[in-house]
């Protein structure tokens, strides 16, 4: 089944993001009792911490206290910047008893062309299905010298959680156009053991976007920055158009206040980082009418397997679109 068939199946936005170990449940399936996807978070802003100075970033103060229209959801949004950060946000929604979802996500200051750090994960008592990378920000495969600088080196990482954290199934080069060499994308029964892993493999996938957050130098030269700063408005305008979330949100808080989520604090910086529009930058997704057309997983071929060989470079296989 497509990545975006399931997410829809579930009623899910985009693969949210990774969830925190189990208190319980074990094998069989099923959430457990301590499931949640917070310790993740809060580990992680632990982590940072010890790397940079975090300051409330200003969507912040409108989004943390969301109230869902259903009684037995919960939903956490909270915002940062550092002085190489522009926002370091996370969202976890928790259904008493049937869904936890994970959002969280960091992105540069365009001064610096730093992957930037995606990690999706939705777990229902069926299914976990996880979307964990360090997303380029130029295009691995036409980009040699950014798949070098960035990725040569990481490899071992997909190394070793591709056996642990295995293929998820076919998936389109739509959603494979944002995707780097060590992607993790999987479909996984919600066991604690499982859980663990997934835990595990996004410290793992965490720890190595901070430290080169530290390597980072700035850069000088304008064009070049221009440049990181059109990668990354290209990218945002990408997934607020075509983030599958959109129907969960819009079911827990509204159309209003789930556009206003989408743009000024998932993909913050969509308004303000660029003026291109959606078709701009994607011109194959215009209808005749000039509008967007809303299908997905229309463009490309698409990958029953990975797409990329033990040394990142883009090998595609047989599967068609």
């Amino acid at each position: 089944m497509e990545m975006e068939s399931s997410i829809s199946l579930l009623a899910h936005p985009q693969p949210y993001h990774l969830g925190a170990a189990m208190s319980g449940g074990g094998g069989g399936g099923g959430l457990g009792a301590g499931f949640s996807y917070q310790k993740f978070i809060h580990v992680a802003l632990e982590r940072t911490r010890l790397h940079t100075a975090l300051a409330p970033h200003p969507s912040q103060e409108k989004f943390k206290f969301i109230k869902p229209k259903e009684d037995n959801t919960d939903m956490y949004a909270l915002s940062f910047s550092a002085p190489k950060i522009r926002l370091l946000r996370s969202l976890t929604i928790e259904q008493k008893n049937s869904i936890q979802v994970l959002d969280f996500a960091a992105f540069s200051e365009p001064e610096y062309d730093l992957p930037i750090f995606c990690a999706n994960a939705f777990t229902s008592p069926a299914r976990s299905i996880v979307v964990l990378d360090l997303n380029p920000l130029y295009d691995t495969t036409e980009h040699e010298d950014y798949r070098e600088k960035y990725y040569r080196n990481l490899m071992p990482l997909i190394h070793k959680y591709s056996e642990l954290l295995p293929w998820g199934g076919k998936i389109t080069s739509e959603s494979l156009r944002f995707f780097s060499p060590i992607v993790i994308w999987t479909i996984l029964e919600p066991t604690e053991a499982n859980h663990k892993v997934l835990y595990s493999a996004f410290m793992d996938y965490y720890k190595v976007w901070l430290e080169l957050m530290d390597e980072a130098v700035q850069e000088t030269s304008v064009e070049k920055v221009d440049q990181n700063r059109e990668a990354q408005h290209k990218y945002l305008t990408w997934r607020a158009e075509k983030d599958p979330g959109y129907a969960l949100l819009k079911k827990l808080i509204g159309e209003c206040a789930a556009k206003d989520l989408v743009r000024e604090f998932l993909f913050e910086g969509v308004d303000s980082l660029g003026t291109k529009s959606f078709l701009e930058y994607f011109p194959e997704y215009a209808q005749e009418d000039g509008t967007v057309n809303k299908k997905r997983s229309m463009i490309g071929k698409s990958f029953e397997s990975r797409a990329w060989d033990a040394h990142g470079k883009f090998i595609g296989d047989a599967g068609d679109g």
